[in-house]
């Protein structure tokens, strides 16, 4: 298991009863987490002196509280290339307990990053397809790193959101191209157009709508998705990463799915089918 321990502007404070106690910055949060079945003491003083409380409901959602807490802010995040400027994020506390960032992927930023600079010290030009790409943050990483990043969300106000975490961070705006579309529409004009990508991540929902009303049920849409996507990828890839927050969906699934999905790819190519 890989921990994102790198981080400055953001900890783990505390757990216990269902909820986790973190440090954003300046600003400390209690936010819900299924997973957190354990009862403490709460004994650290964040959990008295918070600035914001999402209560879940019973009926299904919740809502903010706040204790002096701003309408938005920022933290930093530094990649291990020192060559590179910090990464930077607007964070504001919305809808499902999300504050628009989340920092354990920072660990992947990493990963991804070193992969696309030591291609790039090689001389080789990396192109990267971001899936359901939310805010951004691997789209700044990747793009600050280099890459050449192709962003897809189906949602316009996130797409608007990464373009400001892109802007925040100096990421040269010609490294990234910001689509706002169906992800399986446009991978699907991808291959037509007979584009092909080094790298590809995506972060499916459990369930979603694209723009158009398109549902997404990861269950049934995921592997249908990851099919097409391998297609994508080109004869020399770096990765195909995939991130999943479906409790029901094991990481080994997924990890089969890949397998068999590039493999599948391998024989179509020898093939001549593509």
């Amino acid at each position: 298991m890989w921990i994102a321990d790198r981080w400055k502007d953001y900890r783990l404070l505390d757990t216990g009863d269902g909820e986790k106690l973190e440090k954003w910055g300046d600003y400390t949060l209690v936010r819900p987490d299924p997973q957190v079945i354990w009862s403490t003491d709460h004994e650290h003083k964040g959990w008295k002196k918070k600035n914001g409380h999402y209560h879940r409901s019973s009926k299904g959602g919740g809502e903010w509280e706040f204790f002096d807490l701003p309408e938005e802010w920022s933290i930093s995040y530094e990649l291990p290339d020192k060559d590179i400027p910090p990464l930077r994020f607007n964070l504001k506390p919305f809808a499902f307990k999300h504050t628009g960032l989340f920092p354990e992927q920072a660990v992947n930023w990493d990963w991804m990053s070193g992969l696309v600079r030591e291609a790039h010290s090689s001389g080789k030009a990396v192109r990267v397809l971001n899936l359901f790409a939310y805010t951004g943050g691997a789209t700044a990483a990747l793009a600050a790193s280099g890459a050449n990043v192709t962003h897809v969300d189906a949602a316009k106000g996130m797409v608007s959101w990464a373009k400001e975490n892109a802007a925040a961070s100096s990421v040269p705006s010609e490294n990234t191209r910001w689509i706002v579309d169906d992800c399986v529409k446009f991978v699907e004009r991808e291959l037509r157009r007979g584009n092909r990508y080094d790298g590809i991540l995506m972060d499916p929902p459990s369930y979603g709508r694209g723009p158009k009303g398109e549902i997404w049920k990861i269950e049934e849409s995921v592997w249908p998705l990851i099919t097409l996507a391998a297609q994508l990828l080109s004869d020399a890839p770096l990765f195909f990463l995939i991130n999943s927050y479906t409790t029901g969906l094991q990481p080994a699934v997924l990890s089969y799915m890949l397998q068999k999905a590039i493999a599948a790819k391998r024989i179509y190519r020898q093939k001549g089918f593509f």
